[in-house]
């Protein structure tokens, strides 16, 4: 077996090479290596020890089998004093990635040279967490205290060039990180430069840190890692001695690997990785798709269009006539434009995918040799199975044909085809060149081979994809609507739009559930009521106020007015005042009379109807694993990430409780509050959702 690393003599100096792929992560094997390598490299009598990282990358993190373990020594605060502490010039030569204690092992050495294309970053409060091996106290000594604090707080990466501007590396050149650490090492020992601890330095000039430590708890929506982050970073500056501020770093590393939080975004990182990885896939081919078809150029369609260019797919894109083709033409320009303009893309980049890769057509037989073909019409069955028996004439065999449905039947629109094992649902969020996540929607005849594809497109369109099964509103939209219903609920039996709007943005949501309806459209969800309601159970409550905003002709944003008022050339909107008077005509008519809520209350009812659904989504199979959930509704729905889902945030309220709660809600609304079965079992079980997750189910 190789070694983790590798020890070498060239001359004076002792080569230490980490040869841990992929990412030479720093397990507990990288660290004995490191550490057995300066203690030899000292006994021998080398003048320098230099650190780089065979393969494709310098260290680029901790070792995420250890994530949730305790540390085994040496620890990584112990190895990064130790390097510094070395009685001989430490380089580390950097190209790849320095991430995290991989940065911190690179600022614990004397100097640091990288190659043009590393990058480096301190990016623990994406985990829960901040730097916990002196880097909250050895950035801002050499970097500047202004300067650590973006980077540790936002995590991120800089590129080698800013990080040599800023200080944090000494020099950048052009080749192997072998050659180049060792030519840098070699002209610093001619130079006789000195040993150069930053522990030595005098500590950073400080910054108002109070007002620094609001800021950034106000732009993380609740996060806690990046304002804590921020305190050790005051310990840099203002604690007697280094020692002092690298012990203040680990009590509050410590607070924080304590913290639901981190819980919560350690839940996130490997759930994101393991949604889209299936076993009844494993072994499966998907087709090779080369050109892609677009039905419709609305702001979906476009969308797609644009992520499909994005991904060096080509694309035809086929509307009902010229001039509704050129206008979806105009929107997939502007898309495209804001990656320009962000940097994306380049102008090259840009004048290519406008022109060859695109086709913009009225007439379905342009679709004749596409792989994949994706509608994007308007919501409604009959349109969809039109469609679907076009594409059923026109396109090849073996074309995979998808629909972009929210809510449908997938098994009814694949009957309208002669190929049903052919049909696939893939759920795009808008604006869809943006948004992260893709449904995958599974109908009853779909071939594997197509479902790996499914997953194939989304990773080649950088998506977390996501298995769902058939059912109305697959995974997100049937548990948003079950939240949205109890919102509704709330807001009649007295609660306000806003307070809900309020209480949920603190909790952590970038907006509450009505900004998000009036952004969306609220003829959406008009449209979806009308559609469920002659099959609706008697026994169900209906909330009428929102569709009287609609009745006027108030749809949100795009008309200007809905549960908000919103005025050209202002953020944000106000709260309309015609929303009350259409609450208390609903509340008179239903014989409601209103009930104060507590915050507390809004936000409990709130989740509980988001877990319920959830669970139920679960035990009925739409979703095989509660993580296939809670990546829905971070990536879809905005969840806070730092609540890892609501399944996640269940299991850490716990489950008893919860299901307590549904059921003392329930005697007052039955019908609705019907508690999950499987919440039920897993309660009478002592088990957890997480349970679930570790058990592959």
């Amino acid at each position: 077996m190789t070694e983790a690393i590798v020890y070498e003599r060239i001359g004076d100096i002792a080569v230490l090479s980490a040869q841990n792929p992929p990412v030479n992560a720093l397990g507990i094997d990288v660290r004995r290596g490191l550490l057995a390598g300066i203690e030899r490299a000292e006994n021998e009598g080398a003048r320098a020890v230099l650190i780089y990282g065979e393969g494709r990358t310098y260290f680029a993190g901790a070792d995420i089998r250890e994530f949730g373990q305790p540390m085994q020594d040496p620890g990584l605060p112990d190895l990064c004093n130790r390097i510094e502490a070395a009685q001989l010039l430490v380089v580390s030569s950097l190209h790849g990635a320095a991430l995290g204690g991989g940065l911190e092992v690179a600022l614990s050495s004397h100097y640091r040279i990288a190659v043009p294309s590393a990058k480096m970053g301190l990016p623990e409060v994406n985990l829960g967490i901040m730097p916990g091996a002196g880097g909250t106290q050895r950035l801002p000594r050499i970097a500047g205290t202004e300067t650590a604090l973006e980077m540790i707080t936002t995590g991120r990466h800089v590129a080698a060039a800013e990080a040599f501007d800023k200080g944090v590396i000494d020099r950048i050149a052009e080749g192997s990180p072998r050659e180049i650490g060792l030519t840098y090492t070699r002209e610093l020992l001619e130079q006789n430069a000195p040993r150069r601890p930053l522990c030595d330095m005098s500590a950073p000039e400080p910054v108002d840190f109070d007002a620094i430590y609001d800021k950034v708890l106000a732009r993380g929506r609740g996060q806690l890692s990046p304002a804590i982050a921020v305190r050790a970073v005051q310990a840099a500056c203002e604690a007697p001695s280094f020692l002092d501020g690298v012990r203040r770093e680990r009590e509050l590393f410590m607070e924080l690997m304590e913290s639901e939080q981190r819980q919560g975004l350690i839940h996130a990182f490997f759930s994101e990785r393991a949604v889209s990885k299936l076993p009844e896939l494993a072994d499966v081919m998907p087709r090779d798709v080369i050109s892609m078809g677009v039905i419709g150029g609305g702001t979906m369609g476009a969308g797609i269009a644009t992520a499909a260019l994005l991904s060096d797919l080509a694309v035809v894109l086929i509307e009902r006539d010229d001039q509704a083709a050129a206008v979806a033409r105009g929107r997939i320009e502007d898309n495209l434009k804001g990656a320009l303009k962000r940097g994306k893309i380049d102008q090259a980049q840009f004048d290519a995918m406008m022109s060859d890769p695109l086709t913009l057509a009225t007439d379905y037989a342009a679709l004749s040799k596409a792989d994949l073909v994706v509608e994007a019409v308007f919501e409604d069955m009959d349109v969809k199975r039109e469609v679907f028996a076009a594409l059923d004439a026109n396109c090849k065999p073996g074309a995979i044909l998808a629909s972009n449905t929210s809510y449908l039947d997938i098994n009814e629109i694949a009957a309208a085809t002669s190929r049903p094992t052919d049909v696939i649902g893939l759920h795009f969020f808008s604006p869809a060149h943006v948004m992260k996540l893709l449904e995958v929607v599974v109908a009853d005849q779909t071939a594997p081979d197509v479902v790996a594809t499914g997953f194939a497109l989304g990773k080649r369109l950088k998506k977390t994809s996501v298995r769902s099964g058939v059912c109305d509103g697959f995974i997100g939209n049937r548990i948003m609507n079950s939240y949205r219903k109890a919102a509704d609920y709330m807001v009649l039996d007295g609660a306000s739009p806003y307070q809900i709007d309020k209480v949920m943005t603190g909790f952590g949501f970038a907006m509450g559930p009505f900004a998000v309806a009036d952004l969306a459209g609220l003829d959406i969800g008009w449209a979806a009521r009308k559609r469920r309601a002659p099959t609706r159970d008697p026994k169900e409550r209906v909330v009428c106020f929102s569709d009287m905003l609609c009745e006027a002709g108030d749809f949100g944003q795009k008309t200007g007015k809905g549960f908000y008022v919103y005025e050209k050339g202002k953020r944000g909107g106000a709260p309309n005042p015609q929303v009350a008077e259409y609450i208390e005509r609903d509340q008179r008519d239903q014989g409601v009379t209103p009930q104060v809520f507590a915050n507390d209350e809004v936000l409990r009812r709130y989740m509980c109807a988001m877990v319920n659904e959830a669970a139920k989504v679960v035990g009925e199979g739409i979703a095989r694993r509660p993580l296939d959930v809670d990546m829905v509704l971070l990536f879809g729905y905005g969840f806070p990430r730092f609540w890892g889902g609501p399944l996640k945030w269940a299991d850490l309220q716990g489950l008893d409780g919860i299901l307590k709660d549904i059921r003392r809600y329930a005697k007052e609304d039955a019908f609705f509050w019907q508690p999950a079965p499987l919440l039920e079992e897993l309660v009478a079980d002592g088990r957890s959702f997480d349970d679930l997750n570790n058990a592959g189910q």
